[in-house]
Formats: C-alpha cells, sequence, structure tokens
C-alpha cells in the first residue's frame, strides 16, 4: 500500500510520535484522521496541513467515542486504511511506595489507556477495513501498534506501563493470523528511548544522559524515525505478524 492511496486514524496523532505519523502520510500524499484528547494541538496541526486532516476528539477507552471517530473519518474520507495507535501513558508508579501499595486504580488506568485503547480503536478499524477494495496480494489494510522496550525489559517503577505494553506485543500474532483471512496486516513497533512529551518533562542534561545509554546511535529516537518505520510497514506487504524493536540496541537495566 502506498502512503498516497491510505486513508490513517491515528491515536495520539497531535503530538510525539503520533504527530510524526500524521506529518509523514500527509507528506506523502495520504490522509489522516487525528483521534486525540488534544485539540489545540490538532487543530494548529490542520492549520498547518491542510484539508487532508480532520480532527476527532477521542477518548480510546470509550466505545462510543472511537465509534464517532470511525464515523467522521468515513463522512471524510469515504475509508479507512491504516490505524496507527500512538496513544498512550506512561506514568510510572512502584508496587509499593511510603504511601503504600500501589493503587488499583492506577495500575487499571495504564492499562485501560494503552491496550484495551489499542484493541477497542483495532476492533472498530478492521470493522471498516475489510469493505475495502482489495490490493495487490488481496490486501486491505494495515494496523501498526505501538508498545516499548518496556514490554521486554521494564524497570523498576514500571509494573502497570510494562504490563499493558506486554499486552499489545501478545495479542499482535493472534490478531495478524486472523486479520490475514481479511487482508489486513497487523504490525507492532516496540521503541526504545524517543525525545517524545513523555520525557519533554525532563532537563536537557538529564535527556542528554538517557541518550548517552543507547549504544548506537547514542541519542534519543527522533519522532520521524518512528513515522519512517511506519511509513515502511505501510508499504512492505511482508511485513506481518512481527513486533519491530526500534530501540538503537538499547536494553534497560533495572532502575
Amino acid at each position: 500500500m502506498k502512503l498516497r492511496d491510505c486513508v490513517a486514524v491515528v491515536t495520539g496523532g497531535a503530538s510525539g510520535l503520533g504527530e510524526a505519523c500524521v506529518r509523514n502520510i500527509v507528506a506523502g500524499g495520504g490522509k489522516v484522521a487525528i483521534l486525540d484528547l488534544q485539540e489545540d494541538r490538532a487543530q494548529k496541526l490542520i492549520a498547518e496541513l491542510g484539508s487532508n486532516v480532520v480532527f476527532a476528539k477521542t477518548d480510546v477507552t470509550n466505545e462510543e467515542s472511537v465509534q464517532n471517530a470511525v464515523k467522521k473519518t468515513l463522512d471524510a474520507f469515504g475509508r479507512i486504511n491504516v490505524a496507527i495507535n500512538c496513544a498512550g501513558v506512561g506514568d510510572p508508579a512502584k508496587l509499593l511506595s511510603k504511601k503504600g501499595p500501589m493503587p488499583l486504580s492506577f495500575f487499571n488506568r495504564v492499562v485501560q489507556i494503552n491496550l484495551v485503547g489499542t484493541f477497542n480503536v483495532i476492533r472498530l478499524a478492521v470493522e471498516q477495513m475489510v469493505k475495502n477494495t482489495p490490493g495487490p496480494d488481496g490486501e486491505k489494510g494495515v494496523v501498526i501498534n505501538t508498545a516499548s522496550a518496556a514490554a521486554f525489559d521494564g524497570q523498576v517503577g514500571q509494573p502497570a506501563y510494562s504490563a499493558s505494553k506486554a499486552g499489545v506485543v501478545g495479542m499482535t500474532l493472534p490478531l495478524a493470523r486472523e486479520c490475514a483471512d481479511y487482508g489486513i496486516r497487523v504490525m507492532t513497533i516496540a521503541p526504545g528511548l524517543f525525545n517524545t512529551p513523555m520525557l519533554s518533562i525532563l532537563p536537557q542534561a538529564a535527556r542528554d544522559a538517557l541518550g548517552k545509554m543507547v549504544p548506537f546511535p547514542a541519542r534519543l529516537g527522533e519522532p520521524a524515525e518512528f513515522a519512517e518505520m511506519c511509513r515502511h510497514i505501510i508499504e512492505n506487504r511482508m511485513l506481518n505478524g512481527e513486533v519491530i524493536r526500534l530501540d538503537g540496541a538499547i536494553r534497560m537495566a533495572a532502575k
């Protein structure tokens, strides 16, 4: 599938990795619906990128909210070919702190957004993708999920985050196997340390120190590099049912 032929929904598309994907797809001639809660940032993107972008204020954990976003995408562009799931939270919390055990509500919130929200978008996007006219090899659509190196190398303070991202990894293959019958591919990217809003709250010296932990290149990844990987997945039909670590060979220490 070529970018110029695709209509994509991108969750978390108003900032960070998702914003980079929106920019990349539009630059390639595609159309994008931004599914996000950050309306101001999304509207600025639309003002910059033009009529090939629409915005739907979306809570990925809410069925009706995602249904409405899908409908808005169909009303604007007529179809959905690609779903890129970038919406997520990375809030840290230890199992046991001075305040006591981690609140169960905290764990549930992280899992709901990162894992259940991803699945919610996939199921409603695939429902529309199966209606597409098949392309070469019978392809009808592509799903790209965002996991994390923490799915494999979770650190102290990341039990909720790591569990949620490991769940995204775990559902990749079974979804790809089922969606193969529909001509839809399912892939997941597991980024390492990237220069995103999650890290922007840190001072520059701290971000530089994190970047030096990466074997090569010894720096933080840039959102545009994540977007380029998404573009390659969209355009390479043999990529299916796999998790790609995009992390400069980093393996996270315990702390």
